[in-house]
C-alpha cells in the first residue's frame, strides 16, 4: 500500500461463533478458525508495515458462556500459546498480554509468562493479546496501585496526570490505537481499551472474524487512510 499505515491497530475479534453455526459447525470450530486466522493476520500485518497489533481474545464477561464452550477455548489458549512462540519467531514478534491472568488456571499462565519471556527481546511487531481483560477491570486494577502509592507516600495525588495514569494500565509503554476493527457487524466497544480509544478512528464490518483476510484489512486500511486525523471526518478530495 502506498499510503501510511496506521502505526497501531485493535481488532475486537467477533463472530466466530455465528460463521461456524451458519456453516452448519459446533461454535468451537469457529474458535478454531478464529485462532488459525489469527496467525495469518499476525503475519499480514508485519508485512504491511503496521508495528503494534492488540486484539480482544477473551474478555471478563466471557466466562458468563456456557461451561462446555468456556472448556474448549481453554483448551485451544492452552494450543495456542504454544504456537505463538513459532509466529513470534517468525515475525521477530514480542508479545504480551493484557489483562487479569490471575483468572486462568497455573499452566496457562505459565504458558504466558513462557511466551512473553521467549519473545521479549523482538522488536519488529508488538503484539498485544487481551486475555481475561475488561477495560473497567483494568482501570480499577490501576487506580488501586496508585492509591496504594498514594497511601505510602510514594506518589503526589498532585503528580498524578494522564501520562502518570497511562503507567498503571496494562499497555503502559505502548501507544494508543491508530484504528480499531471489529469484525461481525457489532457497532460498540464490549469494554474495550475504553481509555486508549478516546482518540482512534473506528471501522465496522459485517465479515466474521474467521472470514477477515488480508483483504479485508487493507480495506480498513483504505477507509483510516481518508479519515483527516487532525480535524475529523473525511479528508477533502477524497
Amino acid at each position: 500500500m502506498d499510503r501510511k499505515v496506521p502505526a497501531h491497530v485493535a481488532i475486537i475479534l467477533d463472530g466466530n461463533g455465528r460463521w461456524a453455526k451458519a456453516k452448519g459447525m459446533p461454535r468451537s470450530y469457529g474458535h478454531m478458525k478464529g485462532c488459525a486466522n489469527l496467525e495469518s493476520i499476525c503475519d499480514d500485518v508485519k508485512e504491511l508495515g503496521i508495528r503494534y497489533l492488540t486484539v480482544y481474545a477473551f474478555s471478563t464477561e466471557n466466562w458468563k458462556r456456557s461451561r462446555e464452550e468456556v472448556e474448549g477455548l481453554m483448551k485451544l489458549f492452552r494450543s495456542y500459546l504454544k504456537r505463538c512462540i513459532k509466529i513470534s519467531d517468525r515475525n521477530k514478534m514480542r508479545v504480551k498480554v493484557i489483562g487479569d491472568i490471575s483468572g486462568f488456571d497455573p499452566d496457562i499462565q505459565e504458558s504466558i509468562h513462557i511466551l512473553e519471556e521467549h519473545s521479549k527481546e523482538y522488536t519488529e511487531l508488538y503484539f498485544q493479546i487481551a486475555l481475561n481483560y475488561g477495560s473497567r477491570d483494568e482501570i480499577l486494577r490501576g487506580v488501586r496501585r496508585i492509591a496504594c502509592e498514594a497511601a505510602e507516600g510514594a506518589l503526589s495525588p498532585e503528580a498524578i496526570d494522564e501520562t502518570v495514569f497511562e503507567r498503571y494500565l496494562d499497555t503502559a509503554g505502548v501507544p494508543d490505537p491508530d484504528l480499531l476493527i471489529r469484525t461481525s457487524g457489532e457497532l460498540r466497544l464490549s469494554n474495550f481499551l475504553l481509555w486508549q480509544l478516546a482518540y482512534s478512528e473506528f471501522y465496522f464490518t459485517e465479515v466474521p472474524w474467521p472470514a477477515f483476510d488480508r483483504q479485508e484489512l487493507e480495506k480498513a486500511l483504505e477507509v483510516y487512510q481518508m479519515r483527516d486525523r487532525r480535524y475529523g471526518g473525511i479528508k477533502e478530495g477524497s
